[in-house]
């Protein structure tokens, strides 16, 4: 999932890389060249490729980059997030619209701050949406739905993202496909906030919504053009403003997801990764725990 500012990291629940990770990354291509994925090696013979991605793009980002088709070409398995016929389901899209649902009884203007609850409606009346449609959404998932309408208002597409493009390459051509987490875990990393940090994240989120109506295709030009300082300058500064929300949405999930990779490595053949590319990126990004396990990551 791809959102603004300090939550936009959380949706991917879904982007660069800091100085200290940058200095790790070996015989990097020119900057012309560079695409959003790196090959990881180790003293195994498999290899994993690790793509970045922006999980809502527009078709002005296609053909995608030689670099990304060629891996993608020489990998006979995807590994996403989780895997999209899972997330896809009926089942676990009745989850997310029940987890994200308040009780009976209750509406969002009894669970969140009155100075909230006015960005909430100055919001939705400059959108022209009525707050009875939404008045029972919790405030973690009414801030994902605002933040999902702003980027459609963009002409990004999550039918047009990554993750999604080349799940469907896998499918038609017959590559194996499987899922770091399950979506119900992924529901559990917002749903499981306190009231009061679900506040806070809708209150963020709609605080940051103008702005990032501009900055939405610098953060998507900045990934197609491999270029690391800007991206990192979207996803993780204000990101890791918010200690708790960084530890929970992206270092807890790269310290599950690192034994899992490295397993990978043993495998028959070679492993295309997808995953939000700010689970990349910064000192507790996946590229830097790698390192630190001393397998080579070169940027393609």
């Amino acid at each position: 999932m791809t959102a603004p500012r300090r939550s936009r990291s959380a949706l991917l629940l879904a982007l660069a890389i800091a100085a200290a990770t940058a200095a790790t990354i070996a015989a990097q291509p020119s900057a012309a060249e560079r695409s959003f994925i790196w090959k990881a090696t180790s003293q195994q013979p498999g290899a994993v490729y690790l793509v970045g991605s922006v999980h809502m793009l527009t078709k002005d980002f296609y053909p995608l980059a030689p670099a990304l088709d060629a891996a993608f070409k020489d990998s006979n398995l995807l590994v996403e997030e989780v895997d999209l016929a899972e997330m896809l389901s009926p089942t676990a899209q009745f989850s997310l619209l029940a987890k994200g649902m308040l009780p009976n009884g209750q509406s969002i203007d009894k669970v969140v701050s009155p100075k909230t609850m006015a960005l909430v409606s100055s919001r939705l009346d400059a959108l022209g949406m009525p707050l009875v449609a939404l008045q029972q959404f919790k405030p973690w998932f009414l801030a994902m739905t605002l933040m999902a309408v702003e980027w459609q208002k963009a002409g990004f597409d999550a039918s047009l993202g990554l993750d999604k493009h080349f799940y469907d390459r896998a499918q038609t051509e017959g590559k194996a496909v499987q899922g770091f987490e399950t979506t119900e875990y992924q529901i559990s990393r917002f749903d499981g906030m306190t009231m009061s940090q679900q506040d806070h994240f809708l209150a963020e989120s709609l605080k940051d919504l103008d702005s990032e109506k501009a900055s939405v295709v610098k953060l998507a030009d900045a990934w197609k053009a491999g270029d690391l300082p800007t991206v990192e300058r979207f996803v993780l500064q204000d990101l890791k403003d918010d200690p708790e929300m960084y530890q929970r949405l992206l270092v807890d999930r790269n310290r599950n997801w690192l034994p899992k990779i490295e397993a990978l490595f043993a495998r028959p053949g070679r492993a295309f990764v997808v995953v939000g590319a700010a689970h990349l990126v910064g000192p507790d990004g996946l590229l830097a725990m790698l390192k630190a396990k001393g397998i080579r990551v070169v940027q393609q």
